[in-house]
């Protein structure tokens, strides 16, 4: 009898004549009948889960005969946000004839009950809005309008999302109430200046994420405590916008954005991707005979959603090209709503249809070449960037370097929130997050659903600490010997933050404090001269090579959504030293060194341990500290990393196919000549050179050509139980960017309590690195693995100056940086092997190894994340195939050892 096509829309219809009446002995049935697909199907081609079904509530309303059909609250602020002006325009439905003065009354009227709580409810009416007139020649609107004065309102933001209760009530001519509605309205202007959106004559910066609708149980199906969740880490993690990507979603969803603050851009259900490949038809965008269907969404997404405080702008949907229908569209929303702006990448993100500029996935320097235009007078907001794909988000500092230092640049989202993975059952019973094509389903996007910041589960990814740090609101920095620290907030003082500062030397807490600072206003800053801070002292007395400071922000108090002692900020830099940095060089005690050669092996002895080396393969074969087995294989050159999901972007051009192409992932290392060289009786030199081969597998020849790397490893066996290793390393130079460069060896599997003085605590790369403070960090092998729902590279730790690996009672293996010019390294140890990282297709399938792999890397290429579907890591953090050199120093140690002490010699 009726249809609908909008899927995220209500689908609203009248049913009274199909009704049987109370009493009668017939029953009334509601059945639903669902069509998978229609001629709408083609405007709702998001690439996302396509689940069947209705994804909304479902609900049966009884109304009186005339009843309130439709309200819209609009404030309009006055003389410095003194007062504002109220209106309410109502729709009335009326199913039978009345005299619209005399039989029926309108009221409206505005509660702050926030305030007031536990008093009653009518002492908090703060405005009573009174009808006017309507005009004796009424042009557009056909209802009802009550208008009214706000005295000093208190302002919705994301910062402060202040609220208001709007009642509408509709009574008959002897006061009685006919019919009631009611909702949470907040007081706020949006406007617009020179590259700039304006919130409250303030241009807010936009901190966004994405985010579709994804439950891994439900699908596309909404529950509240999951919406709360999200809401509660967005807050946590500094967020405070978001993209309804790329429909209106549940009505629950507005009500809580407005009540915890977050500044939204509610989108159309209007995407067509289903016509890139239909070059014969004519794309909905140019065809009148689509304008109705197109406009229909639109409308009925502004009607439903118009009187939420959180929506700063609507949006026409996402791409769907652009064409004369989404002039229509801008048109009539213009028209409809003023008050807010419009969105619309299509087009490429600058046409007249959007009030933005608001590119996706454009390089940063892109971006500041249009806000530097003076020909651009509209602010820049990026709807998508920075492609939270398996481990990616790398360089997304880089964004917000530019954002915070370029006027024009405003902000943008993050694509996405959470990885649209589904809980599916193996046959053992076992639970994985299933992807395209699990299900059997063809065509499929594979592992494109998984793109967010989060697990299905709503567990963080390690890269959810990059966007927190990247979007703190308090900025700290450190030049030319001044702290400064900045408010970069609109609204809120620093009134409810303690700071806290601690100082560290080389990885051990030197000293620590609460740091008095007066309140900060919004957008104002404080400096300090780092002579003049409490920590200078322990920082001058302390013998440390290198000292950080720390300072954080907290909260004193809980908020709404976050407790109390929760850190909004946190900024980490090295103070300068002016003693004499400090050589990593051991101070090695005259111990003698005892070796003997047994079958081409070279048996070390040293104080606790005993090393097997294999002068044949040019390898250590098992490393013993006090009789325990540590080592089991190594040290060899490594240039292969299992490929993440950004290394397979780009298909014959990505970086993966280059590798593979160049046969780096199947590498031979040979040993061509090797060397034993007693120097003392406390030093003895083995000198190897490795040549890195492509020879296929099962070949015995080998020529130049196939010759990918030339390595010199030198190791310095000294009798103290230090082993030096210095390592020169000359690449092909027609080879592509490397993965790595560095060394792998095996432990013994027992070897599992991993201490390290690097950054941390969590995984950290090159070019995503800035949330993670140097530090002194302990973890288990198994917890320093991230579990990416398709395994790839991960659990690196970047700038580890040194490591240690012990099993429960204390004895394992130290390994360091060396000498001056040494650079901090990157770490990964994992008990799953890199081939099986890049052989299994989801993360349960991996099987672990019988030993731990470790990987020290001189250099590690950056992980990217501009976007997933080409080679994007920055220059800075690429890895060309040139000549290089690194030492990395390695000791024994028991329950008894320092690494500290290890790592820095004394005289």
């Amino acid at each position: 009898m009726l249809f609908n096509q909008d899927s995220r829309l209500p689908a609203e219809f009248e049913i009274t004549e199909f009704c049987h009446e109370c009493g009668s002995d017939k029953k009334n049935v509601v059945a639903v009948k669902v069509y998978r697909w229609s001629d709408g199907s083609y405007l709702e081609d998001q690439d996302h889960w396509w689940l069947s079904g209705i994804h909304r509530d479902v609900l049966l309303l009884s109304k009186p005969k005339v009843f309130i059909a439709d309200y819209f609250c609009r404030s309009s602020l006055i003389e410095s946000s003194t007062h504002a002006d109220l209106e309410v325009e109502v729709i009335l439905d009326k199913s039978m004839k009345i005299n619209d003065i005399t039989d029926v009354k309108i009221e409206a009227t505005l509660f702050d009950i926030n305030t007031n709580e536990g008093t009653n409810l009518l002492s908090t009416n703060v405005a009573s809005l009174e009808l006017q007139q309507p005009p004796h020649f009424p042009l557009g609107f056909h209802g009802y309008r009550l208008e009214g004065k706000l005295k000093n309102p208190k302002l919705w933001s994301a910062e402060q999302p202040n609220l208001y209760t709007l009642v509408v009530t509709l009574k008959d001519a002897s006061g009685n109430i006919i019919d009631c509605e009611s909702c949470q309205v907040g007081i706020r202007q949006i406007s617009k200046a020179p590259k700039q959106l304006l919130v409250n004559g303030h241009p807010v910066v936009i901190r966004g994420v994405n985010r579709h609708e994804h439950h891994p149980r439900i699908g596309k199906t909404n529950i509240e405590s999951c919406m709360v969740k999200d809401l509660v880490l967005m807050k946590e993690h500094n967020i405070n916008a978001v993209r309804n990507s790329h429909y209106p979603q549940h009505q629950r969803w507005y009500e809580l954005c407005d009540l915890f603050g977050m500044y939204m851009i509610d989108e159309a259900n209007i995407e067509t991707h289903g016509f890139d490949l239909s070059r014969d038809f004519k794309h909905p965008s140019q065809e009148p005979s689509w304008a109705i269907s197109m406009l229909d969404r639109v409308i009925g997404m502004v009607e439903r959603d118009k009187n939420h405080a959180c929506i700063i702008s609507w949006s026409l949907g996402n791409e769907a090209s652009y064409g004369p229908n989404h002039a229509a569209l801008a048109g009539w929303i213009r028209g409809k709503d003023p008050s807010r702006v419009v969105h619309y990448e299509g087009g490429r993100s600058r046409t007249s249809s959007t009030d933005i500029v608001c590119p996706m996935y454009m390089r940063i320097w892109d971006c500041v070449k249009i806000a530097k235009d003076p020909n651009e007078t509209r602010p820049l907001i990026l709807c998508e960037y920075s492609h939270a794909m398996g481990n990616s988000n790398g360089n997304i500092h880089e964004y917000w370097e530019a954002i915070d230092s370029t006027f024009g640049l405003q902000g943008g989202f993050i694509w996405d929130w959470v990885d649209q993975g589904l809980l599916k059952e193996n046959a053992n019973g076992s639970k994985y997050w299933a992807y395209g094509g699990d299900f059997g389903d063809t065509p499929n996007d594979l592992n494109f659903c998984l793109n967010g910041l989060i697990w299905p589960d709503r567990t963080p990814h390690p890269a959810l600490n990059e966007v927190k740090y990247c979007y703190q609101p308090i900025k700290i920095s450190f030049t030319n010997g001044v702290i400064k620290i900045t408010n970069t907030n609109f609204y809120q003082t620093t009134e409810d933050l303690e700071f806290n500062w601690v100082i560290e030397g080389d990885g051990c807490k030197l000293d620590s404090g609460i740091l008095s600072l007066q309140t900060l206003d919004p957008q104002s800053s404080y400096d300090i001269k780092w002579e003049t801070g409490p920590w200078y002292s322990s920082c001058t007395s302390s013998s440390s090579s290198e000292t950080f400071l720390t300072i954080t922000a907290k909260l004193l108090h809980p908020t709404r959504w976050l407790q109390s002692g929760h850190v909004v900020s946190s900024q980490q830099f090295e103070l300068p030293m002016k003693k004499d940095s400090i050589s990593h060089v051991p101070k090695t005690k005259e111990i003698t060194l005892n070796w003997e050669t047994i079958d081409h092996k070279l048996i070390i002895h040293q104080n606790v341990s005993e090393i097997t080396f294999n002068i044949q393969s040019g390898a250590i074969e098992s490393w013993k500290v006090e009789g325990v087995p540590v080592m089991l294989k190594g040290i060899t050159p490594c240039f292969w990393r299992a490929p993440t999901d950004n290394d397979k972007g780009g298909e014959a051009n990505s970086y993966f196919s280059k590798w593979k192409a160049a046969n780096l992932d199947n590498i031979c290392f040979t040993k061509e000549n090797s060397s034993v060289t007693k120097i003392s009786d406390h030093l003895l030199e083995v000198n190897i050179v490795y040549h890195g081969d492509n020879t296929p597998e099962g070949s015995s020849s080998s020529s130049s050509s196939n010759n990918l790397f030339k390595v010199d490893m030198k190791y310095s066996f000294h009798g103290s139980g230090d082993v030096v290793l210095f390592c020169n390393v000359k690449p092909r130079s027609d080879l592509p960017p490397l993965p790595r460069v560095g060394v792998e060896f095996h432990l013994e599997k027992s070897m599992n309590n991993v201490k390290w003085y690097g950054r941390g605590p969590f995984e950290c790369y090159p070019d995503r690195k800035a949330a993670a403070h140097v530090g002194l960090y302990e973890k288990k092998v198994d917890e320093m693995h991230v579990p990416y729902i398709v395994p790839g590279e991960c659990s690196g730790r970047a700038d580890v100056r040194w490591v240690t690996f012990q099993n429960d009672k204390g004895s394992g293996i130290y390994a360091s940086i060396y000498g001056n010019s040494s650079s901090p390294m990157q770490l990964n140890a994992s008990y799953y092997t890199t081939k099986e990282l890049d052989r299994a297709t989801h993360n349960e399938e991996l099987v672990k190894g019988d030993d731990i792999e470790v990987h020290l890397d001189h250099k590690h290429m950056g992980i990217g994340g501009d976007d997933s579907w080409s080679p994007c890591v920055h220059d800075k953090y690429m890895l060309p195939p040139l000549p290089c050199a690194f030492s990395i120093r390695f000791f024994p140690i028991t329950a008894a050892t320092s690494p500290h002490d290890i790592y820095m010699p004394r005289n």
